[in-house]
């Protein structure tokens, strides 16, 4: 259930946040600099991570939906099986953050980003909060395998 809630919390939380930008704080697109190493910017991302295949034909965007679409059922099944709720949460953070980005790209075509850090001339792409859930997700993962106690035979 764990996973379930966090999935569903990252996709409400993901789709609200890129409504509003979309719609209210980027309408009309432009940079707002939040401080010096940070700045809200409207990208559409019409591929994957860093734009990878965004040159991709159109039923690329269908391709993608429905890889997407595919690993988020391996998911939740792994999930039914999560021993631990950090590991549901983490499976759930991955999820939502596919979903999220999923939905962008049935209803736009593209996902929206608009989190863009850069740093002495280092400039990360721009990126969303589902990005950042999946992130941290398969960060949580990492770790939790990482440490978890070792099972003796």
């Amino acid at each position: 259930m764990t996973g379930l809630i966090v999935a569903s919390a990252v996709i409400i939380l993901d789709q609200a946040t890129k409504w509003w930008v979309v719609t209210i704080f980027m309408n009309p697109p432009r940079v707002v600099d939040v401080w010096p190493f940070f700045s809200v910017v409207m990208v559409w991302n019409r591929g994957i991570t860093f734009g990878f295949l965004g040159d991709a034909p159109f039923w690329g965007r269908w391709a993608l939906v429905g890889l997407s679409l595919a690993i988020v059922a391996i998911l939740l099944l792994w999930l039914r099986r999560a021993e631990t709720k950090w590991r549901a949460a983490a499976i759930g953070l991955i999820i939502g953050g596919a979903l999220g980005n999923v939905i962008d790209r049935v209803n736009y075509g593209a996902v929206a980003d608009f989190l863009d850090f850069h740093v002495t001339g280092y400039h990360w792409p721009a990126f969303n909060f589902a990005d950042s859930a999946i992130t941290l997700g398969v960060a949580i993962m990492f770790f939790d395998a990482l440490f978890k106690p070792k099972e003796t035979v």
